[in-house]
Parts: structure tokens; C-alpha cells; sequence
């Protein structure tokens, strides 16, 4: 059990800075107190995986963009298929 300077046990955070991608450290549970204390819980990352990191996750929230541009494209043809079909239905009851 790790403890902060608080003497509080201390809360396991993911680093998301460009310095620390993904590197998780203990801090001290409450955030914004005078303790400020933190320990890493993983090694250092070797400078690849600092180059490497930031760019899959910038890929990965991209891609995450174009799906949601997708799926909202995705319900706009289901309604225009289902206005099609009614309006097809109607025109064949009338006709």
C-alpha cells in the first residue's frame, strides 16, 4: 500500500502529457490539497514509446471522429429509406 505525504493511501492516475503518454502514477487522493505528492507506478517509457504513443492516440481519436460523422450519416439514409417507403406505399394504395 503506497501512502502520500498526507499519509492518505494514494490513488492510482493515468499521465496523459505529451512527456508521459499513458504513464500511470500514484497521487494523493485529494486533489487541489497542499500534499501534491506523486510516485510513478510504471517505469519510464523509452523515447519510441513517447514518439510512438501520442501519435496512435491522435489516430485513434480520428477515427473515433469519422465514426460518428458515419453513424449520423448512417440515420439520415434510414429515414430517407423509410420516408421513400411510405411515400412508395401511399402512392400504391392511391393508385
Amino acid at each position: 500500500m503506497v501512502r502520500c505525504w498526507c499519509g492518505k493511501q494514494a490513488i492510482t492516475r493515468t499521465s496523459w502529457t505529451s512527456a508521459n503518454p499513458g504513464r500511470r502514477f500514484y497521487c494523493c487522493p485529494d486533489e487541489g490539497s497542499s500534499c501534491r505528492w506523486i510516485g510513478w507506478y510504471d517505469p519510464e517509457m523509452s523515447a519510441r514509446s513517447r514518439m510512438i504513443i501520442p501519435a496512435l492516440l491522435r489516430g485513434r481519436n480520428e477515427l473515433e471522429e469519422r465514426l460518428e460523422v458515419a453513424i449520423g450519416d448512417v440515420w439520415k439514409w434510414k429515414i430517407y429509406l423509410v420516408l421513400r417507403l411510405i411515400l412508395v406505399l401511399i402512392v400504391y394504395a392511391l393508385g
